[in-house]
């Protein structure tokens, strides 16, 4: 009786580590991206860097989205296409709204969280970040390829989640009487204004370096040091934040970490960003 309950227990035990790596956005380690990938033959693994890289060697059956398809043309650099365009272009790629999804890129984190965000916009469900680190993708044993991966179209409908998205308007009422917190990722010489790239940074935007998010290597930093940095900012929960950069790429990094690392609920990105706002004329800038 005490074997069958000890046995018991160990499975109990391993349903519960292994649904609390499974299941819902998260950041996700080499060691349990490897256990996923053994447990879930319907996993989407994503390649966010360029076409080039990709090319060269890449997790087996990932696929390939570079976040710069994701942009659509026009005058201001950056900007996301629409929800049904972005719909449409992840079904191609043989995602569906429901599929379980883990994106990596560079190491840098950057363009995996960019992915991220236009996918959580588009209406998927279920996304996670997995960052590259090659030594410790070796430990885990993560296969790795040339290969291109074939697919089936998905079936991605637009779902646009507007919840997370901060346009224009809502900038300049933050600017003006405080009804969100403006946070500006970029360098401190972007938003300063003293860097050749920009000329300062949207009036009542605090200053946080996406960098400050993230360890040395560009993987996220944990949770205590993350709300040590935000406490520091006073950034609270129950305050609307709104974040951006130049184009929301290192936005959605800051993103990722206040929404997925500390559970703030109340976060969007100001995906024109920066871009955007120097090009309607009269919008204010300070240094």
């Amino acid at each position: 009786m005490k074997k069958l309950s000890f046995s018991l227990s160990l499975i109990l035990a391993f349903l519960v580590v292994t649904t609390s790596i499974f299941a819902g956005d998260k950041n996700i380690s080499a060691k349990e991206f490897s256990s996923l990938r053994k447990a879930n033959k319907k996993l989407i693994v994503v390649d966010a860097r360029k076409a080039t890289d990709y090319a060269k060697r890449h997790v087996m059956k990932a696929i390939n989205i570079p976040y710069a398809d994701l942009n659509k043309e026009g005058p201001v650099a950056g900007i996301l296409k629409d929800a049904n365009e972005l719909a449409a272009y992840f079904a191609k790629k043989g995602i569906s709204n429901d599929s379980k999804i883990v994106i990596y890129d560079d190491g840098s984190s950057k363009y995996n969280s960019r992915v991220y965000w236009a996918l959580k916009y588009a209406g998927a469900t279920d996304v996670s970040l997995l960052h590259r680190d090659m030594n410790k993708w070796k430990i885990a044993r993560i296969p790795m390829t040339a290969s291109k991966t074939m697919v089936k179209k998905g079936n991605f409908v637009a779902k646009a989640n507007t919840s997370i998205l901060a346009e224009m308007e809502a900038v300049h009422a933050a600017s003006k009487n405080g009804s969100a917190i403006l946070v500006d990722v970029r360098d401190v010489s972007e938003y300063n204004g003293t860097s050749e790239r920009s000329d300062g940074h949207i009036p009542g935007a605090i200053n946080i370096p996406y960098t400050e998010f993230l360890k040395a290597n560009g993987s996220f930093k944990i949770n205590e040091e993350i709300k040590a940095l935000s406490d520091k900012a006073g950034l609270k929960p129950e305050k609307e934040i709104i974040v951006y950069c130049a184009s929301s790429v290192r936005a959605s990094v800051a993103y990722f970490a206040l929404t997925n690392i500390l559970g703030f609920k109340n976060v969007k990105a100001y995906d024109g960003a920066y871009n955007e706002w120097i090009s309607v004329s009269g919008n204010p800038i300070s240094k």
